[in-house]
């Protein structure tokens, strides 16, 4: 049988904490779905809920704390991109995948210009969203920035560089890196290729030291001749491969810091003449789609993009429940708040 508040009224939520021997702002977490309450507290408070028959108000709610129940995905890049490149779906989805838990709704938003960053920023500024999912950022991007001023609460997909004040969620490019090249060394390679990311991103910067670092523990001399700085895109890869080829012909594999342009550079490659992994071997970096369906199989360094989403996601409702607290300090807090997920290399035909 279900109980009811005092006198017959709807119960508030001040009676659901004393029935569940907790604070109100606990009760506010779990009914906001915070990950800052230990399993057994929410239990309990579930229970306390269930038994009052206490229904949250979530207009009056959302009125009361200055909230809306929604956050936003920022990309400041082309739509195209966004579209084309299976990194952004995995980490959207693994964002749905965190919401599905909790009240939130979800607005993806592209602000790759001035003009868009400002139109984005005014709306932001009059507490449309609650907090910020901020995904590939850029080392010269001001956006961040001006995120962290108006102190909105945000969670950024990677660091821009080894200080950055904004939580963060990444995956170990360094390491991952590093496996991609100890592998191809073990095939017997000796004349390891690199096609890098856009080095304003700091997760290409740290592909590319990876790199370095795994070639010199193997005695091997870095040479530039066998560096191509690529942007990520399939245009890219085949750009970067073409200058490769013509500047160190006698290359015999090829590290490409995405799927995408893994995927450029196996058709210049293969227009070349050379036979994948007979003359050249060749590793990818995502473990997207594409790394399965190429022919041969692509080698490729997978980065959980589905956890990186979720993990951003969770990070951000913490920030978000922090702040309505009056708890949050993003410059303090932010220090001590960078996730870093693991890589595995998955190995495939292609080395």
């Amino acid at each position: 049988m279900v109980a009811h508040g005092t006198h017959g009224r709807r119960p508030t939520l001040e009676e659901v904490a004393a029935r569940a021997g907790v604070g109100r702002g606990t009760v506010s977490r779990v009914i906001n779905g915070s990950p800052r309450v230990s399993d057994a507290t929410r239990a309990s408070v579930e229970e306390a809920i269930a038994e009052l028959g206490y229904v949250p108000n979530t207009a009056a709610r959302a009125l009361a704390a200055n909230r809306t129940d929604s956050i936003a995905v920022v990309v400041p890049e082309a739509e195209s991109r966004f579209f084309s490149e299976p990194y952004f779906s995995g980490m959207v989805g693994g964002v749905g995948m965190a919401l599905a838990e909790s009240n939130l709704q979800l607005l993806l938003t592209f602000a790759r210009g001035e003009r868009e960053r400002d139109k984005l920023a005014s709306y932001l500024a009059a507490h449309r969203v609650d907090g910020v999912l901020l995904v590939s950022v850029h080392s010269d991007d001001p956006l961040a920035d001006r995120l962290l001023q108006m102190d909105i609460p945000t969670v950024i997909s990677g660091p821009r560089s080894a200080d950055e004040p904004l939580p963060s969620v990444d995956t170990d490019n360094y390491a991952g890196a590093r496996s991609a090249i100890e592998h191809l060394v073990s095939r017997g390679r000796r004349s390891i290729a690199i096609i890098t990311g856009p080095l304003d991103v700091y997760g290409a910067q740290r592909r590319l030291v990876g790199y370095e670092d795994e070639l010199a523990s193997s005695g091997l001399a870095h040479d530039e001749k066998l560096v191509a700085y690529g942007d990520f895109t399939e245009e890219g890869g085949r750009r970067c491969m073409t200058d490769l080829l013509e500047r160190s012909p006698g290359l015999d594999a090829v590290f490409a810091c995405s799927d995408l342009m893994a995927s450029g550079a196996r058709q210049v490659l293969r227009e070349a003449g050379r036979r994948i992994p007979d003359d050249v071997s060749l590793v990818g970096f995502d473990d997207s789609m594409i790394a399965r369906h190429l022919e041969p199989g692509l080698t490729s360094v997978r980065q959980p993009t589905r956890d990186m989403g979720r993990a951003m996601t969770m990070l951000l409702l913490d920030e978000i429940a922090l702040a309505a607290e009056g708890k949050r300090s993003s410059a303090r807090r932010g220090a001590e708040r960078h996730l870093v997920l693991p890589t595995e290399l998955v190995i495939r035909a292609s080395s």
